[in-house]
């Protein structure tokens, strides 16, 4: 039987944003996108593996694959495959804390809905952000998740562990996803994420670039991006852990 397909939620995101992705992977897994409340990588990808299968095909989106590395990290034989979507590796950048932190206290003086629709906008395409549809159900999937949620993932992230290292040391095949129009984490940077893989995965290491699509893409493409997954799924899966 081929390796479950788990999904590691990203910054106040849950499994209204995979729904499309669940429709159609048999045995896919949307771990809860709040981690327990947890407010650093390391606990969220302990919550993780206390909930998943005991070898998964993995991927992270945003937040979510800084975690699916946390995962790699800690338990490696555990992930026979490895995509990571609409992300970053880089530490924390001048200004990034002062951003967060904005957003914080703008939730906690006019409400957690302000919050919400000043993060929301930017983090979807161009092509797509008027649409009331799914916008909607993006505002609803952010509302759920609440300012006590959003303050402890961008505790998480904010103190976050380098990974250029273990990327260099990864077992497992790697494939980078990234939305066109993604103006939080641009396709530049997964191109610069790649150079970091595994030599031994370097050259085998796809990248698939969503047209159209912002930071939001597996809800905004979401046939774009099931090719890409269905894609990584067939490449053969890891037969070794990390060096």
């Amino acid at each position: 039987m081929p390796e479950s397909l788990v999904i590691l939620p990203g910054l106040l995101c849950d499994s209204a944003m995979f729904g499309a992705q669940l429709d159609a992977f048999e045995n896919a897994q949307v771990i809860d996108g709040f981690y327990g409340g947890a407010d650093r990588l390391e606990a969220m990808a302990d919550y993780a593996l206390e909930r998943m299968p005991a070898r998964v095909s993995l991927m992270g989106h945003s937040m979510g694959a800084r975690v699916a590395l946390e995962v790699c990290r800690k338990a490696p034989e555990r992930v026979a495959r490895l995509a990571l979507a609409d992300t970053g590796i880089h530490p924390v950048r001048a200004g990034e804390a002062d951003k967060r932190y904005a957003l914080r206290d703008l939730g906690r003086t006019q409400g957690f809905a302000a919050l919400v629709d000043a993060w929301l906008p930017p983090m979807i395409g161009p092509a797509r952000r008027h649409e009331d549809d799914l916008y909607e159900a993006l505002q609803a999937m952010c509302l759920r998740a609440g300012q006590a949620v959003y303050e402890a993932q961008i505790e998480a992230l904010l103190n976050r562990p380098e990974v250029e290292d273990l990327l260099g040391r990864l077992c497992c095949p790697v494939a980078l996803i990234v939305g066109e129009a993604d103006a939080w984490s641009p396709p530049s940077q997964h191109a610069e994420i790649a150079q970091f893989i595994a030599p031994h995965w370097a050259d085998t290491c796809p990248l698939s670039t969503i047209a159209g699509a912002g930071h939001m893409a597996p809800a905004e493409a979401p046939e774009a991006f099931n090719t890409a997954l269905r894609r990584w799924l067939a490449m053969p899966a890891c037969t070794c852990a990390t060096t």
